[in-house]
């Protein structure tokens, strides 16, 4: 599917190119993620290579990941591929993905604190874009998603 961005013109991984026409963009395999700064870093510099979630897609579709850098960046800052999706009760989770979580072990736990299961994306190909990119560039909204949002097809 072929996508369309607002100026300026955004040139995504694997040579897409979306022209100005309206502010959506079109696709079937995208999602947005709200990711801190700090782990968004981590994300492009291969230190973390997982992204955890209470909550994930219900689509099977989804092989991307846009990420929208939250506070007080607040601009899409590139995008992964989808390698594997884990859904484990915690202690197995953190086991499997302690390494290279790129988190603390407290933060892990805060952070699921109340679950017995979470998830895990497994990133593959991180790229970060040459230019941030506002969300409503990207988007009909400007307003970050609380966990993720699908890109409109």
């Amino acid at each position: 599917a072929r996508g369309v961005v607002k100026s300026p013109s955004v040139n995504f991984r694997h040579g897409r190119n979306y022209r100005v026409i309206r502010s959506v963009v079109y696709t079937k395999d995208s999602s947005v993620l709200s990711i801190k700064p700090e782990f968004a870093e981590k994300i492009f510099s291969g230190s973390k290579r997982f992204e955890f979630r209470r909550v994930i897609f219900r689509s099977t579709l989804v092989t991307k990941v846009v990420v929208y850098a939250s506070s007080p960046i607040q601009r899409v800052i590139g995008e992964f591929e989808i390698d594997d999706i884990l859904s484990l009760q915690k202690g197995q989770l953190w086991h499997r993905t302690k390494r290279y979580s790129g988190i603390q072990k407290a933060f892990f736990d805060q952070y699921f604190r109340g679950r017995t299961k979470g998830f895990a994306i497994k990133i593959k190909s991180p790229y970060r874009y040459s230019t941030p990119v506002r969300l409503e560039h990207m988007c009909e909204t400007s307003r970050p998603p609380q966990s993720f949002m699908y890109l409109a097809d």
